[in-house]
């Protein structure tokens, strides 16, 4: 009985592992229905799969006083997984603020977006520059009702070889603070 058990937990793993492909990114809302969605060199990417850590959430949002941080996690190819981060500096309300500054992840008060695939450490890494800009574009901010809604989009260089970069492109999110 214990090995059947062992055999169909395998089994079940191994399914959950398989990379699941997403037809349709979220739609844009203002809701705080929780999504985050983008095009990664056109191809689609969302938050998914299980973290593996009860306490840790897929898809987080937090404002720390005039700082926007915005992180996104994928674990559907399990071992690897995937990640974005967004740092925005001086959030004051609705508007677009952009990710254009020279930066060495994580140093420096200045905005930012960095994706990164990692096993147990980085494959690869790619983080906004001066050379490879983009930004986010804040609709909604409702500190009372905990929402941040907006849409976003930029390039990155890779972190070791900065001629390899990435285009990420019909960025959204809709998040509860």
């Amino acid at each position: 009985m214990k090995k059947a058990l062992i055999v169909i937990f395998a089994i079940g793993l191994l399914i959950s592992c398989k990379k699941k492909e997403i037809k349709e990114l979220p739609a844009a809302t203002q809701t705080g229905a929780n999504t985050f969605g983008l095009k990664i060199n056109g191809e689609n990417w969302i938050p998914q799969g299980f973290a593996g850590i009860p306490d840790s959430d897929l898809l987080k949002a937090r404002l720390l006083g005039t700082m926007l941080v915005i992180t996104a996690q994928n674990f559907s190819s399990t071992p690897t997984e995937t990640e974005f981060e967004m740092k925005i500096y001086n959030v004051t309300g609705t508007g677009t603020y952009l990710m254009n500054t020279n930066t060495s992840y994580p140093g420096g008060p200045t905005s930012y977006a960095y994706h990164v695939k990692r096993r147990l450490t980085p494959l690869d890494e790619w983080i906004t520059s001066a050379a490879q800009t983009g930004s986010i574009t804040i609709t909604k901010l409702d500190t009372v009702a905990g929402i941040v809604s907006g849409t976003f989009q930029f390039n990155a260089e890779n972190d070791i070889d900065a001629t390899k970069t990435i285009a990420v492109t019909e960025g959204r999110f809709d998040i509860k603070l």
